[in-house]
């Protein structure tokens, strides 16, 4: 059956907005567009704004590879709305250098080897991002335990967990 954009109630149509505009400031840069009320976060990100760092996985939440960081906040992008967050300050793996240096964590990424295939690699990192900020972690396991939304199918965890740690220690 074909989505259509409407939904009879009590004999009568509820037509739904074909799209709606918002205004969302990626990476340190406003930016306007109009999406349709369904769409995701990441879909928006990456189909919208042409920003493709930020990967689908699974697109149910469970693997993290979506996750970007929504007013300091890591989420999954595959779950949130881009309506929802209209107004919202989104940071993704694209904008988390600064001045042509990496985040401190990409660069420890690298370091520490902590990615094979990569495709988990910026949900990974921007999760480390927000992790970091959230202050909670303070000792290896922690570090697994809060990254644990974060899958990586090639089994980079223990270089991961050091490139976080080694970051930690250093803020």
């Amino acid at each position: 059956m074909a989505r259509t954009n409407e939904q009879q109630s009590g004999g009568e149509i509820i037509r739904a907005p074909e799209k709606l505009a918002i205004k969302l400031v990626v990476n340190g840069v406003e930016r306007q567009f109009s999406v349709a009320p369904w769409t995701t976060l990441l879909d928006a990100l990456r189909e919208h704004l042409g920003l493709t760092g930020t990967k689908k996985g699974c697109d149910h939440g469970q693997c993290g590879a979506c996750t970007v960081l929504v007013d300091g906040r890591r989420i999954n992008s595959c779950l949130a709305l881009a309506v929802i967050q209209d107004g919202a300050q989104v940071t993704t793996i694209e904008g988390l250098a600064s001045e042509g240096a990496l985040h401190p964590l990409q660069q420890a990424f690298i370091d520490h080897d902590a990615f094979q295939c990569g495709y988990c690699t910026p949900g990974q990192i921007c999760s480390g991002v927000g992790l970091i900020a959230e202050g909670k972690a303070k000792t290896a396991d922690e570090i697994r335990e809060l990254m644990s939304g974060n899958i990586c199918r090639c089994g980079a965890y223990p270089n991961i967990v050091a490139a976080i740690e080694e970051v930690m220690a250093r803020s």
